[in-house]
């Protein structure tokens, strides 16, 4: 059973930065996507960032492309998205996810598909910024 804690959410003004870590658990092979998403109160859950674990590609979505920067640290099994000159309209509860890799590859959120594909998510960390 795959297990994702988050950390790293906080408040900050606009233009500043946080880093947001995801230490995941319980997962044997590399074979596994994983995503950043976020969910604004009376929004829909977006996709934010994706990566295969097993490789170097990334996908990063365009609303906050330029600013954010998704990145993986195997050896300490630990998902990161770097989020910089944050804007008022990134507040929201962020998520990381992860499910096994499928015949799609990693491609959630670059398809604008429903988050849900992905089966395993942490318990979320507020990020909020004020203007």
């Amino acid at each position: 059973q795959v297990q994702l804690v988050e950390s790293g959410g906080g408040s900050v003004q606009a233009g500043g930065s946080l880093r947001l870590s995801c230490t995941a658990s319980g997962y044997t092979s590399a074979s596994y996507c994983m995503a950043w998403f976020r969910q604004a109160p009376g929004k829909e859950r977006e996709g934010v960032a994706e990566m295969y674990l097993g490789g170097e590609t990334t996908f990063t979505a365009d609303s906050v492309k330029g600013r954010f920067t998704i990145s993986r640290d195997n050896a300490k099994n630990t998902l990161y998205l770097q989020m910089d000159n944050l804007k008022p309209e990134d507040s929201a509860m962020y998520y990381c996810a992860a499910k096994k890799l499928g015949l799609r590859g990693c491609t959630v959120v670059a398809g604008r598909r429903t988050p849900y594909e992905y089966n395993y998510w942490g318990q979320g960390t507020q990020v909020t910024v004020s203007s």
